[in-house]
């Protein structure tokens, strides 16, 4: 597991093998998250490119029986 150091002015360098591995580059916005006591950078992704990533997903769901479709 990669760590990382906070600088004076509270940046951190995200490790190059993370950068690669998600596809980040330089200028990319992050969503930073807080849950308790850590914190979670998530890539805010173009809504263009989320086109097709449910492509095959079974959308057949068990209903409970007092919901009608």
């Amino acid at each position: 597991m990669d760590q990382v150091k906070i600088s004076p002015k509270f940046q951190v360098v995200i490790p190059k093998a993370v950068r690669e591995s998600l596809g980040l580059v330089a200028g990319q916005r992050l969503q930073v998250v807080q849950y308790g006591d850590r914190i979670e950078l998530v890539p805010v992704r173009d809504i263009g490119g989320m086109r097709g990533w449910l492509a095959g997903i079974d959308t057949q769901v068990d209903r409970e029986p007092d919901r009608p479709l």
